[in-house]
């Protein structure tokens, strides 16, 4: 199979236990080259440990995990591997230039490519004015951006990042989804772990919701538009009969500061609601549909109580 066609990851039944600990039950997943992948789960879902296992800095107990067609421990593979931990510890006194000139050398850069990338890449995070100052003068948004800078030096085909906009005011998240979108551009594949779900919805093409370290939905983000709807109802003479009615509709029909509310699989049941309660002599005063948010679809699927 060309490289190019091979998944930017691929992993089956991945398994990791720390003693008697089960971390990640049993991942399998596939992300596709220059797509932008969003890891969406709880505190304790296996996240952090599956993206150790995928960088090869914890090895799984079982399982399979390949990126971009290579087998986890790659040396050349990983050449071309990007990542921006959440909790990262950079030299304080390095200066940015020098910084990025270190990680060049790691990454085995020559000096050519490196005076090159380096001015390119802090103009890209914002940073340019700052190449002489030292990073233990930075504070945690700047140190972030230098990160990803960091990540992006070695032009990857894949990069991680582990919450990458955390400490960021909007100014700055939304650099980093300019920057994810030019990434999406070019080719490469980027692995987003965020708690920041409004940036997921609108950055990713698609998503995984893992508990327990097991996928347990994986949904393409441009569909939810004609995914679930929330419906918001009001009528002239509600009943608790009509509540029970409603569950033709929705099982799990709510009744709420004088309304009802459901939640429809499609927009093509909004007629068939309508149209029954008027058939059934319910006057309408209220009838708002909106979207699931994905927020929403995160309660619905890994549900509300995470023991956290």
């Amino acid at each position: 199979m060309p490289e190019t066609t091979t998944p930017a990851i691929y992993t089956s039944h991945l398994h990791k236990t720390f003693g008697n600990k089960v971390a990640v039950a049993d991942l399998t997943l596939t992300v596709e080259r220059g797509e932008v992948f969003g890891f969406l789960g709880p505190n304790g879902a296996g996240k952090t440990t599956s993206v150790k296992m995928l960088l090869g800095l914890t090895r799984p107990t079982a399982g399979e995990a390949r990126l971009l067609g290579k087998p986890v421990g790659d040396r050349e593979m990983r050449r071309k591997v990007g990542f921006l931990p959440e909790h990262f510890r950079f030299h304080e006194w390095l200066r940015a230039g020098e910084f990025l000139d270190l990680h060049g050398r790691l990454y085995g850069m020559s000096h050519s490519e490196r005076q090159e990338a380096i001015p390119r890449l802090l103009k890209l995070v914002g940073l340019t004015d700052r190449v002489e100052t030292r990073l233990g003068v930075f504070s945690k948004g700047m140190l972030q951006r230098v990160g990803l800078a960091q990540a992006l030096l070695n032009k990857p085909d894949l990069v991680f990042l582990d919450e990458p906009t955390s400490g960021l005011d909007p100014l700055g998240r939304r650099l980093v989804r300019d920057i994810i979108n030019k990434l999406r551009g070019e080719g490469t594949a980027v692995f987003l772990n965020s708690h920041l779900l409004s940036e997921v919805e609108q950055t990713c093409d698609r998503v995984a919701f893992v508990r327990q370290g097991v996928v347990l939905s994986t949904a393409n983000v441009a569909d939810f538009d004609a995914d679930k709807l929330q419906v918001v109802v009001r009528v002239g003479q509600p009943s608790p009969q009509l509540l029970v009615d409603l569950g033709q509709f929705d099982r799990e029909v709510a009744w709420e500061n004088g309304r009802y509310h459901l939640t429809l699989p499609h927009e093509s049941d909004l007629p068939r609601l309508a149209s029954w309660l008027v058939g059934h002599n319910h006057t309408l005063y209220e009838f708002t549909p909106t979207r699931l948010s994905l927020e929403e679809r995160f309660l619905q699927i890994i549900g509300e109580d995470t023991g956290q």
